[in-house]
């Protein structure tokens, strides 16, 4: 392997960028739900939900899934008999959490289609969950998937912080990417360049508030997401007491303004806020329906007992003809924090079918 990163040799001025997420992939990593201090009573709805997932994903390309030991390993192997032979592969490697898209390195692709992997400084969200084994994540899951060059960028950044186009273009939000708590020395300039530099884009596209209590200050991908080079899926909320109303209609305003890398004027396709979404105590929770991910043979939709749902299911999967659309109920994993598209991570290549 290439070295590190040492300032000079970036990932776009090495010539890599991030993929968009519908090309294809040979991997996708994912990380078994075992922590039961953490989950309690919503550790087997949650493990119902991410068995639903990696049998989605193994329609088409192999899951990577992390156990932390022996016996782990074995509930996850008695979980997974849905799952085609070869489909599931594991690997011993011990995570705080399940949050990959966050924990584990961005996949990233070169010239002549090498692979290689980005990863960055983790401080638990802004230093709100520090969990053992979350900031040595990303350089195991890099040595494991051998895909090439390693880089390593010298600041704070989660995978859910951006979405891109594969052509150039990245969303992301003020409210998270330019958080003191990440990256307070530097400058919303220099916020914006170091980030383009990792993933290999050119344009970024700023939007303003995330959901209310998101554990992540405002995560992009449970906002807005790419569906297609110049096009982007969010939400619109549909009652008066929905609680993210007024930041998703002032996300709608920014987006329509917005024009890409390539010059085009962002389309934004809209589908409804599942409206408000409670845990056992009455706190309102970020449910989003644009956290869906999208594997090589399906899209994987998050719902959450909303009025919403089937509509919800049914527009996101008109965006991506030719993939199953799949509607998994996300709230035992929400209880956590997040849906699908925040405990997966796509490793890009030829390998899946």
């Amino acid at each position: 392997m290439e070295g590190l990163y040492r300032g000079a040799m970036s990932p776009r001025r090495a010539g890599f960028r991030m993929p968009a997420e519908w090309t294809r992939h040979a991997a996708t990593w994912v990380a078994w739900p075992s922590h039961e201090e953490l989950w309690q009573e919503n550790l087997a709805p949650a493990r119902d939900a991410f068995v639903r997932l990696v049998e989605a994903i193994g329609q088409g390309e192999t899951a990577e899934v992390l156990v932390p030991d022996d016996e782990q390993e074995r509930l996850a192997r008695a979980a997974f008999v849905h799952v085609a032979p070869g489909r599931v592969r594991f690997r011993r490697v011990p995570v705080g959490d399940i949050w990959l898209r966050d924990t584990a390195p961005i996949f990233l692709e070169g010239p002549g289609a090498e692979v290689a992997t980005v990863r960055f400084a983790f401080n638990g969200w802004g230093g709100k969950y520090v969990l053992e084994h979350d900031d040595r994540v990303a350089a195991r899951v890099a040595s494991l998937a051998a895909a090439g060059r390693e880089f390593a960028m010298p600041f704070v950044l989660e995978g859910g912080a951006l979405d891109v186009d594969g052509e150039g273009t990245l969303l992301t939000t003020r409210q998270c990417l330019l958080n003191p708590n990440r990256n307070p020395s530097m400058s919303p300039r220099e916020v914006e360049d170091a980030v383009a530099d990792a993933v290999g884009c050119e344009k970024v596209v700023w939007l303003g508030d995330g959901l209310l209590n998101d554990h992540t200050d405002g995560h992009v991908d449970t906002v807005a997401r790419f569906v297609a080079p110049g096009r982007v899926v969010a939400m619109e909320p549909r009652e008066a007491d929905d609680p993210n109303r007024d930041a998703l209609r002032a996300l709608l305003r920014e987006l329509g303004d917005a024009v890409d890398a390539r010059g085009r004027r962002i389309e934004v396709a809209s589908v409804p806020s599942p409206g408000r979404v409670v845990d056992e105590e009455g706190r309102v929770m970020p449910a989003s329906y644009v956290n869906f991910y999208v594997a090589n043979a399906a899209v994987v939709v998050p719902t959450y007992g909303s009025p919403f749902d089937d509509e919800a299911v049914e527009r996101i999967g008109a965006l991506f003809p030719g993939r199953r659309a799949l509607g998994v109920d996300a709230r035992a994993i929400l209880s956590g924090g997040g849906a699908f598209h925040c405990i997966t991570q796509q490793q890009p290549g030829s390998g899946g079918s």
